[in-house]
């Protein structure tokens, strides 16, 4: 039983690490009080030990894997640059097994403290319209096309424990627009065009069909700089008719030296009774200050912004 499920949840969205990712993190989350952990991927290229410190982190956590976690393993250009033996090591493996259950592509993570569960798409994800890898999805997951891999996301959603469901993906779905500024929008040649996961999209749907309230749809991937021009960011937060909130938290790179002194980002989402009510993209500096705050969304002044 949740002893107070109106209670206010606070949630941290870690964007696209790209090795990252240090001690101070872990200490930061404790100190911002999150109840909750996500992480879209992109750690580095099969960068085991991050994912091995990411995995020892005493925080509820959920973790999906990005495209970079197979860089070496799921394309052929990529086999042709491996630094080392893949007939002696399968680093994607390892990943995998070091996050155990955390691991929630094409899996899920009840959360009953929370009164949610938290639901992975599909991992290792490049995006776009075009179903890629064959290989490598048939091999690790029994997967051959974006319609085998929604019914295996809509199976995992079958059986989560509670009617608040949480996607975490690392690419985000498509529908979320296709200007190159939007949240999954395509900003290099040719620009534009909507580079989201039709499989994520369609499980989304079936999801409500089957009776699922989706709060919360956390991805990564596309960073807020844009390729194409300097002049505005990506546009990091929408909503849907149905309430649903999408967050791209790639703001990348997500700790960066200012004055000798580092920076980290995290996105914090903030949930009452089911319901986003705030995302704020938070900056903490190397004393555990705040050094910035941006609300990107707030339920009560309907407000939204760029990251």
């Amino acid at each position: 039983m949740v002893e107070n499920p109106e209670k206010l949840i606070k949630i941290a969205v870690v964007g696209d690490i790209h090795n990252q990712w240090e001690a101070d993190d872990e200490i930061a989350l404790k100190y911002l009080g999150v109840d909750l952990v996500l992480f879209v991927g992109d750690f580095g290229n099969e960068a085991v030990e991050i994912v091995r410190e990411i995995a020892t982190i005493d925080i509820p956590k959920a973790v999906v894997f990005g495209n970079h976690d197979a860089w070496y393993t799921a394309t052929y250009w990529g086999r042709a640059k491996c630094p080392y033996d893949r007939t002696q090591e399968d680093r994607v493996q390892q990943q995998i097994d070091l996050l155990g259950e955390a691991h929630v592509g094409y899996g899920k993570l009840d959360f009953p403290d929370l009164n949610l569960t938290v639901v992975g798409t599909r991992p290792f994800s490049w995006g776009g319209p075009e179903w890629k890898y064959q290989d490598f999805y048939r091999k690790r997951f029994g997967v051959n096309s974006f319609e085998e891999s929604t019914d295996l996301i809509v199976k995992v959603i079958e059986s989560t424990l509670h009617e608040n469901v949480i996607f975490l993906g690392h690419n985000g779905p498509t529908g979320l627009g296709d200007a190159p500024e939007d949240p999954v929008g395509r900003d290099w040649k040719p620009i534009g065009g909507d580079f989201g996961d039709p499989d994520f999209t369609d499980a989304i749907i079936k999801s409500r069909e089957l009776g699922k309230k989706i709060p919360l749809v956390a991805f990564g991937h596309m960073h807020h700089r844009l390729r194409h021009t300097d002049k505005q960011l990506r546009k990091c937060v929408d909503i849907d008719t149905e309430g649903t909130l999408y967050l791209n938290a790639a703001s990348v790179p997500r700790i960066f030296d200012s004055e000798g002194q580092k920076r980290r980002n995290f996105s914090i989402v903030s949930m009452e009774a089911g319901v986003v009510s705030e995302v704020a993209l938070v900056w903490i500096g190397h004393n555990l200050t705040v050094i910035s705050k941006k609300i990107l969304y707030n339920q009560a002044k309907s407000v939204f912004e760029p990251a």
